[in-house]
Parts: structure tokens; sequence; C-alpha cells
């Protein structure tokens, strides 16, 4: 181990790689208590920011194909988290709604976390730090969009992985059965 101090910026890294790991641990736990896995729960949170969304939307804004999309709000609506409505002008079209039950228990489960942080948040620091930290947060989110879709550009794989910890090939060890 170096002796030397870590730089601010690997002090940054590291305090914003385990603030990530916090939120991604806070979304898998809501995600459990509503009864639907982390992507259907990111479909809620953007849902939620609008009024409606079309479809089409929502499958380019999470990087996912329309079938997909159209799976995870079957089970969406299943659950009675979102409704789908016909486009009021194009009949080939659909809008999708977040229900007022849903919202209901996304307020109740986040709002005691909204509040415990905005109430330590606001004990801790100045609105000027606040606000130092609100453009941070903004300008970065900025650069890990950017960068999200500079992945999404990236050409696929001529063939594509599935199954976990799957390695391509034979596996070694493995025994052969012979009849």
């Amino acid at each position: 181990m170096s002796s030397e101090p870590e730089s601010v910026g690997e002090r940054l890294g590291a305090t914003v790689q385990s603030y990530q790991a916090a939120v991604d641990d806070y979304d898998r736990e809501l995600a459990h208590r509503l009864g639907v896995n982390e992507t259907d729960l990111r479909c809620l949170e953007i849902l939620l920011s609008q009024e409606e969304f079309a479809p089409s939307a929502l499958s380019t804004r999470m990087g996912l194909t329309t079938g997909s999309v159209t799976t995870m709000l079957d089970r969406l609506e299943k659950l009675g988290y979102i409704t789908r409505t016909p486009h009021p002008t194009d009949r080939r079209r659909s809008l999708v709604r977040v229900t007022p039950e849903a919202t209901r228990l996304a307020r109740r489960l986040t709002a005691p976390f909204i509040g415990d942080a905005a109430e330590k948040v606001a004990a801790r620091f100045t609105p000027e730090q606040i606000e130092t930290v609100i453009d941070f947060l903004a300008f970065t989110r900025d650069i890990q969009n950017e960068h999200t879709q500079l992945l999404r550009d990236v050409p696929e794989p001529a063939h594509r992985r599935s199954g976990g910890r799957q390695a391509p090939g034979p596996r070694t060890g493995a025994r052969t059965r012979t009849r």
C-alpha cells in the first residue's frame, strides 16, 4: 500500500461509487417492497416524474426493446401500478400512466427517506453549499447520460452470452459421457 494520501479525485471517485452502491441497495429494497424487479422500478420512477408516457418513449429512455417494454408494462398493469389508454390523436399508439394507488404506495414508502434526507442535509449544509451539490450532481448526471449513450452506440457482440457466469467455450475439467 502506498503511504501517499489519496488525491481529491480518488476520494471523490470512491465516495461517488459508495453513494451509488447505497442508491442501488435502496432501489433493490424498494423494488422488493413493491413486488417488482429493478427495471420495473426504474419505469415507475420515470412514470412518476411525468403525467403520461408513450411506450416508445419509455423504450428509448430506458434503452430497452419495444418488446421488453411491452412485457414490463404487462407486469406493471397486472399489479395495478399502471394503466394504458389509447392516444387521443393516433389510434396506433397508447399512453401509459401510473395509477393513483401506485402513486400513493410509492409516496408512502419513499416519504420517510425524502423527509429525513431533506431535514438532515438542510441542517448540515448552507443553501450555497447545497446549490453547489445540486450543480455537481446535475453536471455529473449529464456526463453519465452522455457515456450511457456512447455505450448504447457500441455495436453488439456477434453472440451474446446469457445465463450469468457462464464463460464461452468448453468448461475445463468437465466430464464427458460416453454411451
